[in-house]
């Protein structure tokens, strides 16, 4: 009797203790923010990928428009090339995550992916307020899809849905308020949050950012200023960059570009790797590079410039640093000249480094870099067309292995275009007293 007096006393005991505190996102003060209880996000420990990584970038209509993954893969071809990581989009306009899973096999596996990052929910979460049912169906199916990823030895970054600007008056089953459905759609992030844990996978929280940037852009910029689209769920550049940020940030990818050390006093320089010193004499430096800065132009108010995107998040700080560190400068400072701009540095300035990246939105690596980003462009364009039309098309229906044997043979020449386009790039550097 004694024993079983104590077995119930322990059950009473367990019963009746505390669940672990919950931990949330901290969000803004405003009272807008007050509705979303937005789970904390699992960290990201370390460089995620792997050299010689294959990248399959999958989603819906928004990754289907091809600018975050096209960001994504020009980013990762110039800023880390030695990474050598290769990519290819998966976007289906309309998708929801149990359409994905049913593709998966046949559009993305066959290609022998090593990693995978994962954009659903928006069509998931139908548009309306939040409704069990429905995450239920998109928490099954995203299981499922991880599942499958894990069985062939791929890495998953699952990533969140963004948020809505305004209510889609082209989907007609979209019922409620834009709060609604951001609600709506904060907790279908927060199903991911729970898989990327359950399942120890990696985590892009494209949500948040999207939230907390939409709703300030509009402080900042006017309430014309749209992150999340013109219609409300289709991003435009801005917005896009946002998004790149977050699943190049859950790749745990540092940021350093590169640096370039001149002493004023010697003339010396130095540079670090995927940077060399062609020559170095007083004021002037010349190096040639094989890694290049993100490069993007625009106006900072206009949700259409991936520059403006780039105001929103840390994106230069975080992920674009090119750093040009000066020492024993003269105390007046220093005027630096990179390619056709100048900028005024304080000597403090000069000796803490100071990011070329940011500071000249034009410099010597514009023009290469537009030629890489323009055959991404072209490759990512063929990669919709040979998924959605001939795959999916009377010709796969007839013979998918030989629709893929030469729409591959298509694609090829458009994959070595990219590389191709990525040449070591000369520049000079000057740097004259004030």
């Amino acid at each position: 009797m004694k024993k079983l007096m104590m077995s119930l006393l322990t059950l009473v005991v367990i019963s009746v203790s505390p669940l672990p505190a919950q931990e949330y996102e901290p969000l803004p003060s405003d009272p807008y923010f007050a509705a979303y209880k937005l789970l904390k996000a699992p960290p990201v420990e370390g460089l995620v990928l792997q050299r010689g990584d294959r990248l399959a970038i999958c989603g819906d209509s928004i990754t289907e428009q091809k600018m975050y993954s096209r960001i994504m893969e020009t980013y990762l071809t110039v800023c880390v090339p030695q990474l050598d990581v290769t990519v290819r989009q998966f976007g289906w306009s309309g998708e929801k995550a149990p359409g994905f899973l049913a593709r998966l096999v046949n559009d993305v596996l066959r290609f022998d992916p090593t990693i995978a990052t994962t954009c659903y929910a928006m069509n998931d979460h139908n548009y309306q307020p939040y409704k069990e049912e429905y995450a239920q169906v998109y928490r099954d199916a995203s299981l499922a899809a991880i599942r499958r990823f894990k069985e062939r030895g791929v890495r998953v970054i699952q990533g969140s849905a963004g948020t809505v600007g305004k209510m889609p008056s082209w989907v007609q089953r979209a019922q409620g308020t834009v709060n609604d459905l951001n609600r709506s759609l904060s907790e279908f992030r927060n199903v991911d949050v729970r898989l990327a844990e359950q399942e120890q996978v990696g985590f892009a929280d494209v949500f948040l950012p999207m939230l907390v940037q939409g709703y300030e852009a509009k402080r900042r910029y006017g309430d014309d200023y749209m992150i999340s689209g013109k219609d409300g769920v289709h991003p435009g550049w801005a917005g896009h960059l946002v998004m790149a940020y977050a699943f190049l940030r859950a790749m745990g990818l540092d940021g350093q570009i590169g640096t370039i050390t001149v002493d004023m006093a010697n003339g010396q320089a130095a540079a670090s790797e995927g940077h060399r010193i062609a020559s170095a004499e007083a004021g002037r430096v010349e190096v040639e590079s094989s890694r290049y800065p993100f490069c993007a132009s625009g106006p900072a108010d206009d949700d259409s410039s991936i520059r403006s995107g780039m105001t929103l998040v840390p994106f230069n700080e975080h992920l674009n640093r090119f750093m040009l560190v000066v020492k024993n400068a003269p105390a007046g400072g220093c005027r630096v000249t990179w390619g056709d701009g100048s900028k005024n540095y304080t000597a403090a300035q000069l000796r803490a480094g100071v990011n070329l990246a940011a500071d000249f939105e034009s410099n010597p690596f514009s023009g290469a870099f537009h030629r890489v980003d323009e055959a991404v462009a072209a490759k990512q364009a063929y990669e919709t067309r040979q998924v959605k039309m001939l795959f999916h098309g009377p010709e796969g229906a007839a013979d998918m292995d030989m629709t893929v044997t030469l729409t591959e043979k298509t694609r090829a020449p458009l994959a070595k275009a990219v590389k191709a386009a990525f040449v070591p790039v000369r520049h000079t550097i000057r740097i004259e007293a004030q």
